[in-house]
């Protein structure tokens, strides 16, 4: 399978298969407001996909779009998100505080050098297990390993741990989030 960089004719390609991925993924069924939780995923992903990874990062995909990977580069501007914070914040609705104080907690681990930031990756549910994930992570680990730069990646679901360390990832942080929340895993990968 052909990977290659997403173009903005990719973007409702990518939001679905995004969507169709995470549609369970415990930090979005925590953080997003459940009355319409659907709709305001696919919103979500649009603004990743299209608001910050398109004009700010660095995204992969399979040829057919099947598989995912959005990462932000280290010189990403610091105010990348702020033209987004408030649709940010509609998407959290009645979950906004703890959407926020989540934020806070899993702030603490992240790296204060400059590193490449897996943001989101996914692989839609009818291609897994077919080393899709692996296929369209590698340009950006490559993307890092040429410039000499660390990558960082945060999971909330504990059978992605495995998969980020076969990448070469470590988990340096371990945090079971408040109020019943999800355990949330902070991974770095060194330079090359």
């Amino acid at each position: 399978m052909k990977v290659r960089e997403a173009t903005e004719s990719d973007v409702d390609a990518a939001v679905g298969t995004l969507t169709r991925a995470l549609f369970d993924y415990p930090m979005s069924r925590a953080c997003l407001d459940p009355d319409g939780y659907g709709e305001r995923l696919t919103k979500y992903h649009r603004l990743f996909v299209e608001g910050i990874g398109l004009p700010h990062g660095r995204i992969w995909v399979t040829d057919d779009v099947s598989a995912v990977a959005v990462w932000f580069p280290p010189d990403m501007p610091a105010d990348a998100f702020a033209p987004h914070a408030a649709a940010f914040q509609e998407l959290s609705g009645s979950r906004a505080a703890l959407t926020a104080e989540y934020g806070q907690a899993i702030g603490l681990f992240h790296p204060r050098m400059p590193v490449w930031l897996l943001a989101l990756a996914a692989v839609d549910p009818d291609r897994q297990r077919q080393g899709l994930g692996h296929a369209v992570i590698a340009p950006g680990l490559a993307t890092a390993d040429a410039a000499h730069s660390p990558a960082f990646v945060e999971t909330q679901e504990p059978a992605n741990v495995g998969f980020y360390e076969s990448l070469g990832f470590t988990v340096i942080a371990e945090l079971e989030l408040p109020h019943n929340g999800p355990m949330h895993y902070a991974l770095y990968r060194p330079p090359a």
